[in-house]
């Protein structure tokens, strides 16, 4: 697919349709979401990815805007290290894994697939919530966690392009 496409197609899905997702397409996501860019290539990031059944209704229902988890194929957990980042900066860990995120969710849209981004940081309650069910150090930040699946509908992606935010030069 088209970058350009791709990137204009990506909505956030929140409404799956069974199917299995095969290990080469996590492959795929994986891949893309690591190949975002980083301070210094420290790559500050790590991925919990969430199949099972039961864990995915649990964090749906330990988590207030990501209802959807119970019907997705699966969920990635995506993580920020600040020990592995650039000046052990937590900030900029956070940075590093957002970029990767949103390469996992233009990932996800090349494929086909579903996704949404649901937020973990910066809500204390929702990033314990992730580390309770999921065994993440608390050293490691539970960014977003990302519900992927098939569409159980049409995916209508909003135009989001407003030229008044685009200033030429100075402010």
């Amino acid at each position: 697919m088209d970058f350009f496409k791709t990137v204009a197609r990506r909505a956030s899905v929140r409404a799956f349709k069974p199917r299995v997702i095969s290990d080469s397409e996590w492959e795929s996501l994986f891949r893309a979401a690591m190949a975002a860019p980083s301070a210094v290539n420290c790559q500050p990031w790590a991925f919990v990815l969430v199949q099972d059944r039961a864990t995915l209704v649990k964090l749906a229902e330990a988590l207030p805007y990501a209802k959807m988890t119970a019907q997705a194929s699966g969920a990635v957990v995506v993580c920020a290290i600040p020990a592995k980042a650039y000046n052990g900066s937590a900030e900029i860990a956070i940075l590093d894994a957002a970029a990767a995120c949103e390469n996992l969710l233009l990932a996800a849209t090349a494929l086909g697939l579903g996704a949404v981004w649901t937020a973990g940081h910066p809500y204390a309650d929702r990033m314990a919530a992730m580390r309770a069910l999921l065994g993440i150090p608390a050293e490691v930040i539970p960014v977003a966690l990302v519900p992927i699946g098939e569409p159980a509908g049409a995916v209508v992606a909003k135009d989001k392009y407003k030229p008044e935010s685009i200033h030429r030069e100075t402010w």
